[in-house]
């Protein structure tokens, strides 16, 4: 028997938006420039090799979000324990919507999420560093 979807990814969406803050690429480019603001990218790390990323910007990917921000995880990473606006980034904007509506309900604040993603940060002329996995140590 087919499933039945009651709540698909577009209605998640437009839920997650009616819910965050939204900012443009522009407005991001702008509070990158501050030490006010930790940048979240969100993308898998084959994106992010693949189409480079946002210089300084932390990499969570979206499985291991609620892992990461909650201080009580055993894998909990200091960074979401800053007194920082948090700003999350996909490659397109839908991801990160979903990210910032899930860590804003945790508690973590404020938080809000790039209208548009990577692709509208590098078409706004955001800088972009290229990324180098890591290598094997031997």
């Amino acid at each position: 028997m087919p499933q039945t979807i009651h709540r698909g990814i577009k209605s998640l969406i437009d839920e997650a938006n009616a819910q965050i803050e939204t900012v443009s690429a522009s407005q991001a480019i702008e509070a990158a420039k501050g030490d006010d603001v930790v940048i979240v990218d969100i993308r898998d790390p084959r994106e992010i090799e693949r189409d480079g990323r946002i210089p300084g910007a932390f990499s969570c990917t979206r499985g291991m979000l609620e892992f990461w921000i909650d201080p009580a995880s055993p894998y909990a990473k200091p960074v979401f324990q800053q007194d920082k606006k948090f700003i999350f980034h996909c490659a397109g904007g839908m991801r990160s919507a979903l990210a910032a509506k899930t860590a804003q309900d945790m508690g973590l604040k404020p938080v809000a999420h790039m209208g548009g993603g990577f692709a509208a940060w590098r078409d706004a002329g955001g800088p972009i560093e290229k990324w180098e996995p890591k290598k094997p140590k031997g």
